[in-house]
This record gives structure tokens, C-alpha cells and sequence, in this order.
């Protein structure tokens, strides 16, 4: 029977919710995002300035008011293969393998800048609230893939998640000179977390529990630099701190009834942007390059079991973005962009297992975007996005009983498990520049 193959794998399955924890959005705001999030140095709306890099709101003269509205989209696959035990625990030769889709729902983006300035001031100063991280999965109950079977055989039942992070910041740039300007950023940011189960606390006899929602407070700041040269290139380089969050504190209730809780910590990571740009005539060209720190991220840096079976962290290396958009304004009032984003995987294969299904890893992304200038003052923005994580990650099922003959983490011989995903959004926004 199923429940024999895998009454071993109780105590496993870690970190299934967390996969996006750390996610990076590419960019804010429909034009941003059409960009591929290049911006650094190449401001072409309020919002990739106030996001990226504070010191480039410095190019804006005249107050904005920006709002953008994404919908979000992915379809995550989740397969696992464990060898099948007969009654008496031996492996029999044989495996057991399935796949399990994410059966969820759209997920909304929001994204709210504001920018003002003085006329004849070296003065600018900014207000965004911005969705920059979020993730939420749904793997059925499945009998025919090892990994979701109820956990009463070995499985981890049901997969569900919800986490969002909402980031707010206040902006000054100052121009030091007509072509070079500086800014600060600080930020306060909002997370909350509910996971189903949830594999940082310790499992019970019945398994690991399901938690309540739990919300956590993190604060950071950000600072830019921003060279303009007046004769169409430009330069950018910014610094996001960490966002250092306080702990999520998670109420679980296990599946015989019994309640606990615990703690867990997971902050932003710090995000180092450089930027290019360039424009001439009805072209304007942006590449960024960015370097996120997760391993010096709490949550991110540690990795592998506790000794009572609860995850420590989830092993996550530093990941190395690429992003490029180029926008043509040769169309009356409707410039037309596109643009392109890489990044690295985060994940190696020996930590595989403690990231299901970590559907954050997009490795390619592709936009293509428009702005309809209605008037002089308002503007209509509309952007279609698509990502693919390329390869499936995949790695080796993990069991802590296994760690004394298969270290470091108990690697299972002959398992598997892989997931990947692609994903799709749709963005639209309006800016409204007010009258002095």
C-alpha cells in the first residue's frame, strides 16, 4: 500500500510555502514594468524612480500622481518520485511518481507613487506604496503524487500559502549640481504569512500544523546617486538596506487538535542596482544590473533540519538580475516598450527539497507595454507580462533519518523532487501631473 511507501517521509517536507518569501519583483508600475524594471538611470516614470533608485526623482519638475493595478497569474507543477517499501521496509525496486498543479487563483499587484517638487528648488520629495513581494500556492490533497498525500501517509497533505509584503517609502533627492543628484529613502514595510502546513515548527505525532495568519513590522532605507550628462547617457547606482523584520509569530494547530507555537524570522534581502541610459530622439534605452544578497539574509543564510525536525532556513544564494527595456516615442501619444529580465536561481540542487515549489524563480521575463497620453497632464498605461522559470529545479527528497548515512541532509537514494512554472500578468495604470 501507498501509506507503507512513504511512513518514513513523516517528518519531511519543509519548506513548501516559503518559495517566494524573497521574491524580487522586476519592476513597479506598468511602465516599469514594460521596462523590464530598468530605471536606475533612466527615470521614466515616478514609480521605477521611487522604487530603484530615490536619487533620479531629481528629473521630474511638476507634481505626479501615479496608481497601477496588476493581476497576476502563474501555474506552478509540482512532481515528486519516492521508491516504494514493502511491509517490512525494504525497498521493493519500484518508484512512485505524480504531479500535482496549482489550482489557485489570480493575485492582485497594487502600486502607488506620488512626487512633487518646487519650481526653482534643488528639492524633490516622493511618496510610493508599492506590493513588492508576494506569493500564494495551492497544491490539492492528492493521492497520486507522493508528496501530497495526506500526511497521515507519508505526505504533506494539502500545499497553501498566502505572503505579501507591502513596502512604503518617503523620498528626497537634491540636486547637487545640474547634472548630479543624490536621494535617501527610508522604508517601513508590512509582511504577512499564513502557511498550510507549516514546516518551521516542530511536527507532532500526527505531522507539522497548519498556522494562522501572522503578520510582521520591518524597516529599511535605500540611497541613490544619479548622473545625467545632458547630452542623452546617463548614470545610476543605488543601495537597498535589508528590510529587517521583527518575527512572525505563527499559532499552528495540529492535525489531532493540539495547538503551539513558534517564531520565525525572514527579512528582504539587500539589493545593490547599477544602472545605464540612454536617450536620443524618440529612443531611450535602460539596463540595469542588480546583486541580491540572500546570504546574509536571516532566514535565507541558514539551511538544513533542526533536531527536533523543523526547518532552520532555507539555504538561498545570491542572485545576479539583469533587466533592459527600450521605449519609441515615434508613434503620436503612444509610446511603445519592451523589455527583458534574467535572473539567476537562487536554489542548488541540494536544497531543492526545502524550497517546494519555490514558484518564484523566474529565470526569464519578457514584457511589452504602451502609455496612451491622453492630454498633458493625464496618462493611460497598460503592460502584458510573461515569465518562465526555464529549467525545472530539482533535487533529492530529504529525510533527517537519513542525515548519519546520506549527509549533509538526508538525501533519499533514487528520489526526486522538481517544480517550475510560468507566469503571466496584465497591468494597467493612470498618471495625472497637477497644474502649478
Amino acid at each position: 500500500m501507498r501509506n507503507n511507501y512513504l511512513n518514513f517521509l513523516v517528518l519531511l517536507f519543509s519548506t513548501a510555502m516559503f518559495s517566494q518569501a524573497g521574491h524580487i519583483m522586476q519592476g513597479v508600475g506598468s511602465v516599469n514594468m514594460s521596462m523590464g524594471g530598468a530605471a536606475t538611470a533612466q527615470p521614466l516614470d515616478i514609480s521605477g524612480a521611487l522604487h530603484w533608485n530615490p536619487a533620479t526623482i531629481s528629473a521630474f519638475d511638476e507634481t505626479t500622481l501615479k496608481f497601477d493595478i496588476g493581476f497576476f497569474f502563474s501555474s506552478p507543477e509540482l512532481r515528486s518520485t519516492v521508491p516504494e517499501f514493502d511491509t517490512g521496509g525494504q525497498p521493493t525496486g519500484n518508484f512512485f511518481s505524480g504531479v500535482t498543479e496549482d489550482d489557485r487563483g489570480v493575485s492582485p499587484l497594487p502600486a502607488l507613487a506620488f512626487v512633487w517638487s518646487k519650481e526653482g528648488s534643488k528639492h524633490t520629495f516622493g511618496a510610493s506604496a508599492f506590493g513588492i513581494s508576494g506569493f500564494g500556492v495551492t497544491f490539492p490533497e492528492s493521492t497520486t503524487n507522493p508528496i501530497n498525500l495526506p500526511q497521515n501517509q507519508g505526505g504533506f497533505g494539502r500545499i497553501e500559502s498566502d505572503y505579501s509584503l507591502l513596502q512604503v517609502g518617503f523620498t528626497w533627492a537634491y540636486e547637487l549640481s545640474d547634472k548630479f543628484s543624490i536621494g535617501l529613502q527610508p522604508t517601513a514595510n508590512y509582511a504577512s504569512l499564513e502557511l498550510i502546513p507549516n514546516p518551521t515548527a516542530n511536527p507532532n505525532q500526527s505531522g507539522y500544523p497548519s498556522t494562522d495568519n501572522a503578520s510582521a513590522i520591518g524597516f529599511g532605507g535605500q540611497v541613490g546617486l544619479f548622473f545625467d550628462s545632458g547630452s542623452g547617457f546617463k548614470v545610476g547606482a543605488s543601495y537597498k538596506t535589508s528590510q529587517y523584520f521583527g518575527d512572525f509569530e505563527l499559532d499552528n494547530t495540529y492535525l489531532d487538535g493540539s495547538t503551539a507555537t513558534n517564531e520565525f524570522n525572514i527579512d528582504y534581502p539587500a539589493i545593490l542596482s547599477l544602472g545605464l541610459g540612454y536617450s536620443l530622439g524618440n529612443v531611450d534605452m535602460a539596463v540595469d544590473y542588480r546583486f541580491v544578497d540572500y546570504e546574509n539574509t536571516d532566514g535565507f543564510s541558514e539551511t538544513g533540519w533542526t533536531p527536533t525536525a523543523s526547518v532552520s532556513g532555507f539555504g538561498w544564494e545570491n542572485i545576479n538580475i539583469i533587466s533592459a527595456g527600450i521605449q519609441y516615442k515615434g508613434v503620436d501619444k503612444l509610446p511603445i516598450r519592451v523589455g527583458y529580465t534574467y535572473s539567476s536561481n537562487p536554489i542548488n540542487d541540494d536544497v531543492a527539497f526545502f524550497n517546494i515549489p519555490a514558484t518564484a524563480i523566474i529565470k526569464n521575463a519578457f514584457q511589452l507595454g504602451l502609455t496612451y497620453e491622453a492630454s498633458e497632464r493625464f496618462s493611460l498605461d497598460a503592460v502584458f507580462h510573461y515569465g518562465d522559470s526555464g529549467d525545472a529545479t530539482s533535487g533529492p527528497v530529504l529525510n533527517p533519518q537519513f542525515m548519519p548515512n546520506f549527509p549533509p541532509y538526508g538525501a533519499i537514494p533514487g528520489s526526486e523532487i522538481s517544480y517550475d512554472m510560468t507566469t503571466s500578468m496584465i497591468m494597467v495604470g493612470a498618471s495625472y501631473t497637477f497644474i502649478k
